[in-house]
């Protein structure tokens, strides 16, 4: 697969709830002492998570996850959001 195609396979979950799971092609990522940008390629690396949002863009498209503590992982091109706190939209 070219570089031009690949993508971000995305999971952000607690024990409690799925915030998101699917493919994007950015996450940003509310680390412990400040905001973590991720793109395709990344070197692998764990990051502690602070409070915030989890933000996944896909094309025009943005999906805002809330979470509260952790951890994140990436490992070729796998990023892997393991919250303590994962708030769930209500569906419309």
């Amino acid at each position: 697969m070219s570089g031009a195609d690949r993508r971000l396979h995305v999971s952000v979950i607690s024990p409690a709830a799925v915030g998101f799971t699917g493919e994007g092609d950015s996450v940003i990522i509310p680390a412990y002492d400040g905001q973590l940008g991720i793109l395709v390629g990344h070197a692998p690396m764990m990051v502690l998570l602070g409070t915030g949002d989890v933000v996944i863009r896909d094309g025009d498209t943005e999906h805002r996850v809330p979470v509260s503590g952790g951890f994140m992982q990436v490992i070729d091109d796998e990023v892997s959001v393991l919250a303590e706190v994962v708030e769930v939209a209500d569906a419309e």
